[in-house]
């Protein structure tokens, strides 16, 4: 299988170095372009990819083809390179708010499109990516991409009209997690515990507690309460975040979230 990457930003390099780690297929059958020469050079030398000069070369050269650029310049790469697919070649928008419908009209008619969003953890392989698909995809071209988007975390197919619902749980969560471990890390040194330690200790218990989510099929609510004891410490933490809006705010978080990516 050869892959195409227009645009090797963080996303695209990630994408990348899951591909490879996978053996999805080898190095040298992966293309890349960019607008920063600098950047297909780093990759070159990164990677052991094979660099082009042009996007509509990366296009020939692929099945796959990932647009792994910015929203505000997809209109003008996808006419750059548009009359290089055929219709055995599949393209996939990694790009928030550019639906299916949007980008077949820029695409010759029978094109193979997939919109798919990835998150910042697919950065060491613990990505989480949706993704929906156009008439034109088949089976076998789900196949295809899924292992792709396997090889750096997990994927899940979804309607286009959860999309935004997904980018409000899983593409902008981690910064609300990234928040999250911070203050736990100055509840920390609020308790005598450095800084550095602090934020140690809250990432692993973090990454525990959803370890424990996903590998034992609980409820979070019911592991919730496994962990509060009558009279004790945790049920005293969660009657302070339960009286200051705790869960109210995550939720209130979302749904701005997903109203924003709705409308883009």
């Amino acid at each position: 299988m050869k892959i195409g990457f227009i645009g090797c930003g963080n996303m695209a390099r990630a994408m990348i170095n899951g591909i490879i780690k996978g053996k999805v297929t080898a190095p040298g059958d992966i293309f890349v372009s960019a607008r920063s020469i600098e950047s297909v050079d780093k990759a070159v030398s990164d990677f052991k990819v094979t660099g082009c000069k042009t996007n509509s070369e990366v296009v020939t050269a692929s099945d796959v083809v990932i647009y792994a650029v910015k929203p505000q310049v997809y209109e003008t790469v996808i006419k750059e390179t548009a009359g290089c697919f055929d219709q055995d070649k599949i393209a996939v928008s990694i790009a928030p708010g550019k639906s299916l419908e949007w980008m077949g009209k820029l695409f010759p008619a029978g094109t193979k499109i997939i919109r798919a969003n990835p998150n910042t953890p697919a950065m060491v392989g613990e990505g989480i990516t949706a993704y929906c698909t156009n008439a034109a995809v088949d089976t076998y071209d789900k196949a295809i991409v899924t292992e792709i988007l396997g090889s750096f975390g997990s994927s899940v197919e979804m309607s286009e009209n959860q999309m935004a619902g997904f980018i409000s749980i899983c593409g902008s969560s981690p910064a609300y997690v990234y928040m999250m471990i911070d203050a736990m890390a100055d509840g920390g040194v609020l308790a005598g515990i450095p800084k550095a330690t602090a934020i140690r200790l809250a990432a692993q218990a973090v990454l525990g507690s959803a370890k424990m989510v996903l590998e034992t099929g609980e409820h979070p609510d019911l592991l919730k309460d496994q962990v509060c004891s009558p009279a004790g410490t945790t049920i005293e933490a969660v009657r302070v975040l339960e009286g200051m809006g705790f869960r109210a705010a995550v939720i209130e978080a979302e749904k701005a979230c997903a109203d924003k990516a709705a409308s883009m």
